[in-house]
């Protein structure tokens, strides 16, 4: 029972990938109330001072309200995504970004990174390289989806996938809220 044919085709995707295809992964997620993040004090910038540098702060504001693919609560009320597995290098212009999968097989595990790629792509400067792996121990496939997910060509295929784009648009549509 495919609905989306050209998904399977998708080196990050499968068939299974799509709650919209059949039954849910995870019916029962753990659900954790959302914290709120204070952001240590910026030093006070003088008037020669042009780089704002970025922060694990600034990337998680970014991917927290991305939403899972499967259920209608966001990555952050999942754990899925969590500020302190956040890792930011502006002077080397590196960020790691480690996620925890609700569960250890789960097969939505490299949609949800392609998720984060994708939000991450389109608001961060170019400058940055972005190193996006699964919190290791946490999923029974960690180094495939890692592999997957940091596959420069292995995720612009992806991205040429018209449904599976589809699928990360709507899991991104409103994270700038």
């Amino acid at each position: 029972h495919i609905l989306h044919p050209r998904v399977a085709s998708s080196p990050l995707a499968s068939p299974n990938d799509l709650a919209m295809l059949g039954e849910l992964i995870n019916p029962n997620p753990v659900i954790y109330d959302v914290r709120e993040i204070r952001r240590e004090p910026l030093p006070a910038l003088s008037e020669d001072d042009t780089i704002d540098k970025f922060d694990a702060f600034e990337v998680f504001e970014l991917i927290r309200r991305i939403n899972d693919p499967e259920h209608p609560l966001t990555l952050e009320q999942l754990k899925v995504a969590q500020y302190e597995n956040i890792h930011v290098d502006d002077d080397t212009s590196l960020i790691r970004i480690y996620f925890t999968p609700t569960i250890p097989h789960c097969s939505m595990a490299t949609l949800i990174g392609l998720s984060i790629r994708v939000k991450l792509l389109r608001s961060l400067p170019s400058r940055f390289k972005v190193d996006i792996k699964v919190t290791p121990g946490t999923h029974a496939q960690e180094d495939a989806v890692n592999k997957q997910l940091n596959d420069k060509e292995r995720v612009a295929a992806a991205l040429e996938n018209s449904s599976l784009l589809e699928v990360v648009n709507k899991c991104i549509a409103h994270t700038d809220e």
